[in-house]
């Protein structure tokens, strides 16, 4: 196994973490953002305020989005395996 075929596959993992967690992610930064601006508006200070509604939004995003996730990794995962024979070194 080369280096170069290393860092394809370090490059590809970490391509798909990224491409994985986006859509939770900017789930939970638009719910934090909207959240604190309605929270500047109406001058409320709690802190607590943006924990429910994130994890509502965030639960919600996984239920829709968690389909296509788990069939990103799996293909990854897939690929990775049929070709492991090419990485195992003799």
């Amino acid at each position: 196994m080369t280096v170069d075929a290393v860092s394809e596959m370090v490059r590809e993992a970490l391509f798909l973490i990224i491409r994985v967690a986006l859509p939770i992610l900017l789930v939970s930064l638009c719910v934090g953002l909207i959240i604190s601006i309605f929270q500047t508006v109406t001058s409320i200070q709690e802190q607590t305020l943006t924990f429910v509604p994130k994890i509502i939004c965030v639960f919600t995003a996984l239920v829709i989005f968690g389909p296509w996730m788990m069939n990103s990794m799996v293909e990854f995962m897939t690929s990775l395996w049929s070709t492991f024979s090419v990485y195992v070194h003799r």
